[in-house]
């Protein structure tokens, strides 16, 4: 009895499933405001240079008096006598900000802008950097401590990185803080994925983990500026949002460990005991003989596994064979394309000529119709068809939003730009949703775990780009939708360039990821050739059947592994299964 047959008989979609996609759905609310945080916090309303005459007059009445200057923000004037105004040559030291819904961001409260606009981009970069180093720790933690312990430390790590930013006055404790915060990125997301993924049966696992995603994580966003609006000040929001990670602490007594993780450390006690709870939960009965059959089947499996002794694939192996290696860097292009991309589309929010708070919870609306379609659609049109697709649509409303305003250059059609942004947000959230899935299934079993890992960690150091990006707005206001739209359409042209893989064998090796799609032409997809599948397919499942028993034969003849029996009917046992699925 397996480990999905054993969850089956104490409940894989019942009570227990429910309460920790609650958990699941908490988690998406509070890694939405923590991610969001810097762009929030940063939020610079309409500002002008300070002049004591100024004081008095209303904020339509200054803007008017700096229209006619192509840097209004920025320049600073000697004199104001009616309709004659002199430039002074001095840089600004103080601003005029008119406060979007009275909201007093970190910016505007320490004068972070014009000159000094790169500070908060400092501390936006230290973030990303943060994220790639807590990815690979946490990762390696995880698989040492458990999946728990792990999701409680990198949120508590969020929540320092945080809380401790309130207190920052300085570009250097600032950037610290941020590092900090960073190393809770995705690990406080990711972490609680995996565990949720494990304990919910297969046919319901797309559907319970993308509407859990889209829904609470589109929630959490929509509320995000609108609880800053309510807080008023920078620092209240702050603590607003790192106080309630603390409650993920309390996740240690209700959610249990990954009984898988606990079987591959061959702790088979702590796995069933983590079961028993929740066929207990769930109110199921399993018999203490069901129990031991499934430790039985542990203990076989452990012991063929602990006879073998061949050499064990790593990451580096996906880099020797020419197929393999293109297909590993495309993936890690397209995972720095749409990470980079979805991370700035959702920051772009201001320059728009509406509030960025508005902005904000608008394009967020995109997250949850992104989550229904890809339930909807994915499945027929497939993975490549899917990713390249979604991207593409997100590359040309980017683009059109940078042609708006470079075309508009005072006068922004507000409504315009914020479609454009929205229907760019809805392509670009697609392709992220579907983009791990792309990849877990793509890459071989035997180095599936590290090479996710490494497409993801790619994605976040190019994110190191976004705040950058962005910057160059100051400068050219169509700069980052014209900078993002030439990336989009970059990663759509490469994703035609990998093979699609539904309703395909998935490779388990690296010799069979080589010959995965061999043949396959670049605009083949399965919603236009419906009855390709097998013979497209037919090029791994010779290989398979080619070399799974000449392997195992091989192997035994050189005394190898020393278990000439075992390994005859493993490789007989392959051979059926094969025959079965093609059949």
């Amino acid at each position: 009895m397996d480990f999905d047959q054993i969850l089956a008989k104490c409940g894989d979609f019942n009570r227990y499933q429910f309460m920790i996609l609650a958990l699941f759905g908490f988690i998406n609310i509070i890694v939405s405001m923590h991610y969001f945080t810097q762009t929030v916090i940063s939020f610079v309303p309409d500002h002008w240079c300070y002049h004591e005459k100024l004081v008095n007059m209303t904020y339509k009445e200054i803007a008017d008096i700096y229209a006619k200057f192509e840097n209004p923000s920025c320049t600073r004037l000697a004199d104001i006598n009616g309709s004659v105004v002199t430039v002074s040559s001095e840089k600004c030291e103080k601003w005029i900000y008119n406060y979007d819904f009275g909201y007093r961001s970190m910016n505007t409260e320490l004068n972070w802008v014009c000159d000094s606009a790169y500070k908060a981009r400092i501390g936006q970069s230290l973030f990303f950097i943060g994220s790639v180093v807590g990815t690979l720790f946490y990762g390696l933690l995880s698989d040492k401590i458990g999946r728990v312990p792990a999701l409680i430390l990198s949120n508590f790590c969020g929540f320092a990185g945080d809380f401790s930013t309130i207190f920052t006055k300085s570009v250097a404790t600032f950037t610290l803080c941020r590092f900090i915060s960073g190393l809770a990125a995705d690990t406080n997301f990711y972490l609680m994925y995996i565990i949720v993924l494990e304990y919910i049966r297969p046919s319901m696992r797309t559907l319970g983990l993308n509407m859990a995603v889209g829904l609470f994580y589109c929630l959490g966003l929509v509320f995000t500026p609108w609880l800053a609006v309510l807080a008023g000040h920078w620092q209240i929001y702050l603590a607003c949002t790192s106080l309630p990670i603390l409650l993920v602490v309390l996740y240690y007594f209700v959610v249990q460990e990954s009984a898988q993780w606990l079987v591959t450390r061959n702790d088979i006690d702590g796995a069933i005991m983590r079961l028993k709870r929740v066929a207990r939960f769930n109110g199921r009965h399993v018999s203490q003989a069901e129990f031991d059959e499934f430790r039985r089947h542990c203990q076989m499996t452990r012991e063929m596994q602990g006879g073998d002794d061949k050499k064990h694939a790593t990451l580096l192996d996906m880099f020797k064979t020419p197929r393999m290696r293109k297909n590993t860097l495309i993936l890690f292009f397209k995972s720095m394309v749409i990470t980079l991309c979805y991370d700035a589309v959702s920051r772009n929010v201001e320059g728009m000529g509406i509030s960025p708070f508005i902005m904000f919870s608008l394009s967020a609306l995109a997250v949850l119709p992104s989550s229904i379609l890809l339930v909807l659609l994915q499945d027929r049109i497939g993975r490549k068809g899917m990713a390249s697709g979604s991207l593409l649509v997100g590359g040309l409303f980017t683009a059109a939003a940078g042609i708006a305003i470079a075309y508009q250059q005072h006068n922004h059609n507000a409504i315009l730009l914020a479609c454009l942004t929205i229907a760019a947000r809805f392509g670009v959230a697609i392709s992220y949703e579907s983009g791990s899935q792309y990849a877990t299934e793509l890459i071989p079993t035997c180095v599936r775990g590290q090479g996710v890992a490494a497409v993801h960690v790619a994605g976040f150091a190019a994110s190191f780009l976004a705040p950058y990006i962005l910057w160059l707005g100051t400068f050219f206001k169509a700069a980052p939708s014209i900078i993002l739209g030439v990336l989009f359409f970059a990663g759509s042209f490469v994703c035609l360039l990998l093979p699609e893989t539904l309703n395909r064998s998935l490779p388990t090796t690296i010799e069979e990821g080589e010959v995965f799609g061999k043949g396959e032409r670049m605009l083949d997809f399965p919603c236009l050739h419906r009855n390709d599948d097998d013979d497209s397919d037919s090029e791994m499942e010779k290989y398979k059947r080619k070399h799974s028993l000449i392997d195992a034969k091989q192997q035994v003849e050189s005394g190898q592994y020393g278990k000439r029996k075992q390994s005859l009917i493993d490789a007989d046992r392959e051979e059926q299964a094969l025959k079965d699925a093609k059949h």
